[in-house]
């Protein structure tokens, strides 16, 4: 009975190191003074995001994989929020994506565009600007949904092109 307990004890200790690595490094260090509240806000979701993709885990509702990648997708969200607010020294984020070279399709439907001639600061579709590429254990290609406004004003300027 011994020896199981122990087998179950070593078991459940190297479960726990496997997981660590997906948050041994969750991405540049913040202060809650530094930001914003919407940043802040955005940030938190993030974080609760992230627990509950830890719970699923925790009772093997998900596989290690789909943790993984998951956990991996909320640090890559993490690293362009935090990056976009210190450059932008602004209270405001778009709405973010980040998404697989093999989940483009999500974004894109059945003619997504190639993810190696993607440019920062293009805008693809008028719906989205691609921010750049994050690697976090995976490849995550993130991209700003533009809001209504910008969506018009680039609608309206490619059809003024258009027109004789």
């Amino acid at each position: 009975m011994a020896a199981i307990k122990g087998r179950f004890s070593a078991f459940l200790l190297l479960a726990f190191c496997a997981l660590m690595p997906v948050h041994a490094n969750q991405g540049p260090r913040y202060s809650d003074e530094e930001f914003g509240p919407v940043v802040r806000a955005y940030l938190g979701y993030l974080k609760n995001e992230q627990e509950v993709v830890d719970d699923r885990a925790s009772r093997r509702e998900v596989s290690t994989g789909y943790y993984r990648h998951n956990s991996n997708r909320i640090r890559a969200l993490r690293q362009m929020a935090i990056k976009l607010a210190r450059e932008s020294h602004n209270d405001y984020l778009p709405e973010l994506e980040a998404v697989s070279a093999d989940e483009m399709s999500l974004l894109f439907g059945s003619n997504p565009p190639p993810a190696a001639r993607l440019k920062p600061g293009e805008v693809l579709r008028n719906t989205f600007r691609f921010l750049g590429v994050v690697r976090v254990g995976e490849t995550f290609y993130l991209f700003a949904r533009l809001d209504p406004y910008e969506q018009a004003e680039l609608t309206e300027k490619s059809s003024a092109v258009v027109r004789p």
